[in-house]
C-alpha cells in the first residue's frame, strides 16, 4: 500500500505539483488531494491507487514498502521508524 505522506514526498522528489501528478495518472486533482490527506494507507478505488503508483514509478520514483529493501539503486531517502517515546 501507499501512504499520503509517501505520495507527497514522491511529488517533492520529482518537483511536481498535484495538478501534474493528476495529469500523469489520469485522475482529478481532488482525488490526489484526498489521497495525500490520508495519514496512513491511502484507501480508495484500486484502479486510482494503481494509476498513481504507476505514474510515480514511470516518472522515476521507487516506492519502498515498510521493511522492504530498495534494489533499484540510485539516490533517495527513507523515513525511519521513530524511536519509542519516553
Amino acid at each position: 500500500m501507499i501512504t499520503g505522506p509517501q505520495v507527497r514526498a514522491a511529488r517533492a522528489l520529482l518537483g511536481i505539483d498535484q495538478k501534474t501528478l493528476a495529469e500523469l495518472a489520469g485522475l482529478s486533482v481532488p482525488t490526489i488531494q484526498r489521497m495525500e490527506a490520508s495519514h496512513a494507507n491511502v484507501r480508495g478505488v484500486v484502479d486510482s491507487l494503481t494509476r498513481v503508483v504507476a505514474a510515480l514509478e514511470l516518472a522515476g520514483v521507487e516506492l519502498i514498502a515498510d521493511g522492504a529493501a530498495s534494489t533499484a539503486g540510485g539516490r533517495g531517502v527513507r523515513l525511519k521508524t521513530p524511536p519509542p517515546g519516553p
